[in-house]
């Protein structure tokens, strides 16, 4: 039998991340995510050596994009031998790749690898109309100028003025904030709750920047120096004075304070067998040893930000843990109503007999060991740069505690959701 060798994680580097149409508002995905890479290359020394395979991605992606992950291979310094892949799964993107990539240490086929993701709000593809993608695609075929002018006629204002991009589900046609509205209004959050646990993502990045925790895991890039959604001055009463923004009755509790903003940035990780450590003089920092996705029925069953309840249970399962087995928590603040509402899932003894097949609830976490560093509500979201942001976070907490575990929970888009232990 084969065997299944231990992956560890041996670091990560990321850009700071910024406001959208800020600091990085005339660069794409590719020079984003070049950066990253090429600070991971910088910081262990990688540049000319081959790496087995990385693998990267975007959720919002210009056509132009098709090939990130070799495009910033090429250019990040490494040997051109570098192969390379991309993969998208909304907002896990960077944790699905580097799940893949982990498989395939494990079994052996490569040793090192780098799971990267990046996203830009700024600069995003603007759509034409079916009508007018259709006759610009025939004009292309006309071979006299009135014969290419010919494919014009009939087109009406409305099919020549460009679509804006809009992130919402094509089941449903409601966005992912309109849709966190429906599960905080099933799980009866007030805004006051989501206003606190945005208060101490605020407060608990402020200290971990100011303290230099950051330090080695961001590199400077493009006049940034630093995350610069975080407000290191605002109050719990400065949030309740905000205003709902996806539901205006007087139901709504989501606001643009308990919520993440349109960011921009790209973050990269470096993962390798223990033998590639060694050879390397690497000191791996922890271990992913247990990965769980799952997908639930967003349309007529479940709220669309709930797979990581479900994800979370199965992976307890498998690594034969219980919730409270764990050090440090990481669950993505994509709003702070979807991390309560996960944690109120937990809790429930309805929802874990009822759709999670357990016989009682998954029970309660210490919320002083959630996000310690700050999550994205504070620090920024740019969708596949979180999931490397969060692993190599959750690997120095792990081996600065001296060992120990953490539990990823990243919710995404179409119903989905991806979660890991990382641990040493």
């Amino acid at each position: 039998m084969q065997e299944i060798r231990k992956v560890a994680i041996l670091g990560g580097s990321r850009i700071p991340f910024c406001r959208s149409v800020g600091k990085y508002k005339h660069l794409g995905n590719l020079e984003l995510l070049t950066a990253a890479v090429t600070g991971l290359v910088d910081k262990y020394r990688l540049k000319d050596q081959h790496i087995g395979e990385i693998s990267a991605g975007a959720v919002v992606k210009r056509n132009r994009d098709f090939s990130l992950a070799r495009e910033a291979a090429m250019a990040s310094g490494l040997n051109p031998s570098t192969n390379a892949f991309d993969c998208v799964k909304a907002c896990g993107t960077s944790l699905e790749a580097a799940s893949n990539l982990a498989n395939k240490i494990a079994l052996g086929q490569i040793d090192s690898a780098i799971a990267a993701g990046t996203d830009t709000s700024s600069d995003v593809p603007i759509e034409l109309s079916d009508k007018l993608s259709q006759r610009l695609v025939q004009m292309t075929k006309s071979k006299t100028v009135i014969d290419r002018a010919k494919n014009f006629a009939g087109l009406t204002f409305g099919d020549v003025i460009p679509k804006l991009p809009s992130v919402i589900e094509g089941r449903t046609g409601l966005s992912m904030g309109q849709h966190c509205e429906l599960m905080a209004q099933e799980w009866k959050l007030t805004q006051a709750e989501q206003d606190e646990l945005a208060f101490y993502s605020h407060q608990n990045a402020t200290t971990a920047w100011e303290e230099g925790w950051y330090n080695d895991l961001v590199a400077p890039f493009n006049g940034a120096d630093k995350d610069d959604n975080i407000r290191p001055g605002t109050t719990i009463e400065k949030l309740a004075k905000l205003r709902p923004c996806f539901e205006r009755s007087e139901r709504g509790t989501m606001t643009a304070g308990n919520s993440t903003p349109l960011t921009d940035g790209a973050a990269a990780v470096l993962l390798g067998s223990e033998e590639y450590a060694k050879e390397q003089g690497l000191e791996p920092l922890a271990y992913i040893t247990h990965v769980q996705s799952a997908a639930v029925d967003y349309e007529t069953k479940e709220g669309l930000l709930m797979a990581p309840a479900y994800a979370v249970s199965q992976l307890l399962d498998k690594a034969g843990l219980t919730l409270q087995d764990f050090d440090f928590y990481e669950i993505h603040e994509a709003f702070a109503a979807q991390v309560l509402c996960t944690l109120k899932a937990w809790e429930s003894e309805a929802f874990c007999r009822e759709r999670l097949g357990k016989s009682a609830p998954l029970g309660s976490i210490d919320r002083a060991k959630l996000n310690v560093k700050g999550g994205s509500v504070a620090l920024g979201h740019p969708f596949a740069a979180t999931g490397a942001r969060i692993l190599a976070g959750a690997a120095k907490l792990v081996h600065e505690n001296g060992g120990g575990r953490c539990l990823i929970s990243i919710c995404t888009a179409g119903g989905m959701g991806i979660t890991a232990i990382v641990e040493k």
